[in-house]
């Protein structure tokens, strides 16, 4: 007897892939009963192409497409249209953060059948087992899906660990060699995700929105297993966690350590800053053991009283004492900052600078990253983080309430694209805009991201001579010498490229 196939997909959203850890976890979950084909448009550039020849070779019992938001939401409205037309009574489900934060506005499109909210291994598996059959549909959790032309939101699925005891099925890539890219940290990096979730429940965080607080932490053999298989197989020299939050709580953290330093490969992950204040100092040596090269800190705000009504859990003293920390440790921390909040955005923002000016003299080594606050809608908070949000409603510029989009083509446009990625805020004026691009440009050049793996050290050198002076002296406004020579020499954004 045939097995059923399923056709997962990412849509394309960047020219450096890496491993596509969200399919390859939800297909570990279904290939017990599923033949599962992955189609990866970050290396398949053709990805509508692909989708439809697969699609006129065999039939699909449904079509799964993981969506971020920002500028994957395109690819993947384009991959999916293709697929409707394709094949029309194939069910496409949405899956991911920007379904999960918005999952009416991804229902409302006709070519998005389902939307699965937070994890979504035990949803697709009670989906495709209902063969759409009403009374079968409610009571799938975290499942959202229309019912006569409304959208229904069954309650949200409890957070369970998802399949953390069983190895990845790298094989369903092809050659998963492919997808291990020179870093600073090595010739041969790979991606991987070794614990899901994060206990914490900051209200801008999508993580907060999809997990509920909830985290879990892989056994240490699995763990142990991945590595092995990353290192001796496909010959990783380096690996790139993409956990949530990395370092929870210690006692359980340990053996996870432990493996990691038996490996010794070097590696980057996120982290809090309480988290890594909290650490023994035999965990600490654990760390510097495994490798740790650097770790990705959300800092956000020189301000406790943003840090408290953002619900971060974390002091800015925390800040400075764990870039600190990190230099005794021999580790690079790169800190987030989110500038130009709602309210008092220009104060804010140039508060921010100065105390990023504090953390270099700490630190000369931090890593800096400079984002615009853009918080997640208050639709899409948890119920009681809504309630605190809804308070005080967002408005642009001219003081008008903000209107998010209501269909994914509303978020390709620009400047929905642009707040997804942190990267403008309808209430910015022209003049901070620049002010912050000002900024940056000058902290680059004056400090070179250390993550740049092809910029020659002669080149990064210059830099940070031309621009020695702004930074000194406070003169950030127009460094045209420097946009000039950014251009010709090309360092690396870590804001774009990442590592």
């Amino acid at each position: 007897m045939s097995r059923e196939q399923l056709l997962l997909i990412n849509p394309r959203i960047t020219a450096k892939a890496r491993f596509p850890l969200s399919l390859l976890s939800l297909a570990g979950a279904l290939q017990d009963q599923y033949d599962c084909h992955l189609l990866d448009g970050n290396l398949e550039r053709d990805t509508v192409g692909a989708a439809q020849g697969l699609l006129r070779r065999k039939p699909f019992a449904a079509v799964g497409v993981t969506v971020m938001g920002g500028p994957q939401v395109r690819t993947a409205i384009d991959v999916s249209w293709a697929i409707r037309k394709a094949a029309p009574r194939t069910p496409i489900v949405w899956g991911g953060y920007f379904p999960t934060l918005y999952p009416e506005v991804a229902l409302n499109a006709p070519y998005v059948d389902y939307v699965i909210r937070g994890q979504g291994e035990t949803t697709f598996r009670e989906l495709l087992h209902s063969g759409g059959d009403v009374r079968q549909l409610e009571r799938i959790g975290g499942l959202t899906w229309t019912r006569e032309g409304a959208a229904v939101n069954n309650p949200d699925r409890e957070f369970a660990p998802p399949g953390l005891s069983s190895a990845l099925p790298y094989e369903l890539l092809g050659d998963p060699r492919r997808y291990l890219a020179r870093t600073f940290m090595g010739r041969r990096t790979a991606a991987h995700q070794a614990a899901q979730g994060c206990r914490f429940r900051c209200t801008f965080c999508g993580v907060a929105a999809m997990f509920h607080g909830a985290t879990a932490l892989p056994p240490a053999r699995r763990l142990d297993q991945e590595l092995h298989f990353l290192k001796h197989t496909l010959g990783a020299d380096s690996i790139q966690f993409y956990d949530h939050n990395f370092f929870d709580r210690e006692a359980d953290m340990i053996p996870i350590l432990e493996v990691l330093a038996r490996h010794a490969l070097p590696w980057w992950c996120y982290a809090r800053a309480d988290a890594l204040l909290g650490l023994s100092a035999s965990s600490w040596a654990l760390v510097r053991k495994s490798g740790l090269r650097m770790a990705y800190i959300g800092a956000e705000s020189p301000s406790d009283t943003l840090l408290k009504s953002i619900r971060k859990g974390t002091r800015s003293d925390q800040t400075l004492a764990v870039v600190d920390l990190c230099r005794r440790q021999g580790v690079v921390p790169e800190l987030s900052f989110m500038v130009a909040p709602p309210e008092d955005p220009e104060g804010e923002t140039e508060r921010t600078f100065e105390f990023v000016r504090e953390v270099k003299r700490v630190n000369p080594r931090s890593e800096i990253i400079i984002y615009i606050y853009t918080p997640v809608p208050p639709s899409s908070l948890p119920e009681r983080a809504r309630v605190r949000a809804a308070s005080k409603p967002l408005r642009d510029l001219t003081g008008q309430e903000i209107v998010f989009p209501r269909t994914p083509e509303g978020w390709t446009q620009r400047k929905w694209v642009d707040y997804a990625c942190h990267a403008d805020a309808p209430w910015m004026t022209p003049r901070l805009r620049q002010r912050i691009r000002d900024f940056v440009t000058v902290l680059g050049c004056r400090f070179p991201t250390v993550q740049d793996a092809r910029t020659p050290a002669w080149t990064k050198a210059a830099l940070r001579a031309l621009a020695a002076w702004r930074y000194r002296f406070r003169r950030y406004d127009r460094p045209w010498e420097l946009e000039v020579s950014r251009k010709l020499i090309r360092v690396a954004d870590p804001r774009v490229t990442g590592i």
